[in-house]
Order: structure tokens, then sequence, then C-alpha cells
């Protein structure tokens, strides 16, 4: 049986995630004290403590980041390997580090960086989000090149969850416009996402570029796992991975379509890695006979080591 380690992405944060795994056990604390070396800031207070920090993105992406790889950290130490990884947009840094393309502390500046660029970019209120529930993703980007055309605005698929679920994204008047449209054409669920900006679309160009030229000045190691790509949903090259960070920013997380690849590579058991189960919840719409589980605390890694023995 091949696993994947599959990471969670913003929007899972949460005040505790994680504390238990960090009281119990070293291997978590050196990872939150490593992160506040790099950052200067107390990682464990961001994330423990009630704060108005934690949800903003500069902060809540190397939090998430922080979390997520001492969670693997202990898991390892409890025995627990993957044959490969994949991350859902800030996720794929921790896949980075899982597959040793990077190391913690680049990686924690890396995201620290890329979650300035990408609140400068887009601002609260600059955009909007909206998951458009059981349509067909042909429709869905037939409508959104539509209305872009009529507006003048950006309006662009970010996210394809599952083939149920695709998130639109854009300028709030476009994405609006968009939404009834899909509706006049017989599509009846669209949910406003409540998010911070309108993220893997277009608006976020200049985060894209400004994020190039920090990308530039890390030194990436050679993947010791395969690592499947959120803008192709293939398996990485070395020689892809900074041209496609930098576009990642600024394109549709193709979550889906990642897990089928991950199935073509033999993959049977999924974990999820990281605060919350969000990604969980999209193994089961995307493929039901997939085993699926996942670790935000103890007792769900207790429960995740025993069923992998």
């Amino acid at each position: 049986m091949k696993t994947a380690f599959l990471f969670s992405g913003q929007g899972s944060q949460y005040t505790g995630m994680g504390q238990d795994i960090y009281e119990n056990f070293k291997l978590a604390r050196e990872q939150f004290e490593e992160a506040s070396d790099c950052l200067g800031y107390d990682m464990a207070a961001l994330c423990f403590e009630e704060n108005d920090r934690l949800h903003l993105t500069e902060y809540t992406q190397p939090a998430i980041l922080t979390v997520s790889t001492a969670i693997m950290r202990v898991a390892q130490a409890e025995g627990l390997t993957a044959e490969a990884v994949a991350g859902l947009s800030l996720g794929e840094y921790t896949a980075l580090v899982a597959s040793q393309a990077l190391t913690f502390s680049q990686a924690v500046q890396l995201v620290a960086k890329r979650g300035k660029f990408m609140s400068d970019c887009a601002p609260e209120g600059s955009g909007k989000m909206v998951a458009v529930m059981n349509a067909d993703p042909a429709l869905i980007e037939q409508i959104c090149r539509k209305v872009a055309s009529e507006t003048g605005q950006i309006v662009a698929p970010a996210n394809y969850n599952t083939p149920q679920q695709i998130v639109i994204g854009g300028e709030t008047e476009a994405v609006d416009q968009a939404v009834v449209q899909l509706q006049e054409a017989g599509v009846r669920r669209c949910v406003p996402l409540k998010v911070s900006g309108p993220f893997h679309t277009p608006l976020l160009k200049q985060a894209a570029s400004d994020l190039k030229a920090e990308l530039a000045r890390v030194s990436f190691s050679p993947m010791r796992l395969p690592v499947v790509g959120n803008v192709t949903a293939e398996v990485l090259t070395d020689e892809e991975v900074i041209p496609l960070l930098e576009k990642q920013v600024m394109s549709p997380v193709r979550f889906y379509d990642s897990i089928q690849t991950l199935q073509q590579l033999g993959v049977t058991n999924f974990i999820e890695i990281g605060p919350g189960k969000v990604l969980s919840g999209f193994m089961k719409k995307i493929d039901k006979t997939l085993t699926t589980s996942h670790i935000e605390n103890i007792p769900t890694l207790n429960e995740t080591v025993a069923n992998c023995r």
C-alpha cells in the first residue's frame, strides 16, 4: 500500500492548532522554536493564544507551515512514511519541505514573505471568491471568460477542489455577474466564501512578481520524494519548482487532478497532515474508495498510526 501525505492550506488555521503535539513532543517544540528564531516572534504564542494576527495572511501562512511540519516530524518519528506528497496552495511548501527540496527555515521565511506579498496585492475587500457547486467545469470556465470580456474585470476559476466544487474569484462586480449568469444557466448553489482575498487569480500578478525575486535567492535541493504541484497537477521536476511556485500564486489550484495523479503513481492511502480536515472532506467527494485519514492532534495521530500498522 502506497501512502501520500497531503498538507493543509490557508483557511484551516484555528487558535490552539497543534498545541497538544507541541506540549508532548520535543520534536514539535524544536520546530516552533526554529520558526520563532527565523521570524523574530513567538510562533507558539501566535498559534495557541487568542490574538488578532493568526488570521492575517502574512502570519497565517508561516503558522500553518510550522504546525504542519511539526506534526509531520512527529508522525515520521512514530513510523509513518510517504511515497509521495502534495499540498493545497500554501501546503505545497510543506510538501517541498517533506521532499527535502527546501529546509524548514527556508520555507517558513519564504511563506511569511509570500503571505505579505499576497495581502499587499489583494487586501481584504479587494475582491471575492465563490464556491460553485455541482456545475460542469467547462461551463464555469466559459462564463468566467465571457464575464471578464464583458466587464473588463478579472474573474476566473481559482480552486478545482472536487469535481462538485470549483471556486471562482476576482473583482467583486465580475464575480457577482458570473454568479448571475451561472444561475441563469441552471447552477443551483453558489456559496460566497469568507476569505481575505481573491487568491489564485490574475489579480495576484504583482505578488507573483515579488515572490519571483525572493525565490531567486533560495537554493533548492533535489527532491527526495515525488511532489505533485498545484499548477500542473503533475509530478514536479527540480527545474520546474521555482517557476511554478511563482505561477501558483496567480493560477488555479488543481487539487482533484492532483489526487488522480497520485492514484496513477499507485497511492491508495492518503494522510492529511495539519490543522483541520478540509482535504479529507474533499477526498470523500473525489473518490470514496480511497483510504483517507488526518492528523492534527494526539488522538488523530494515535488513530492513524494504529490504522497504518
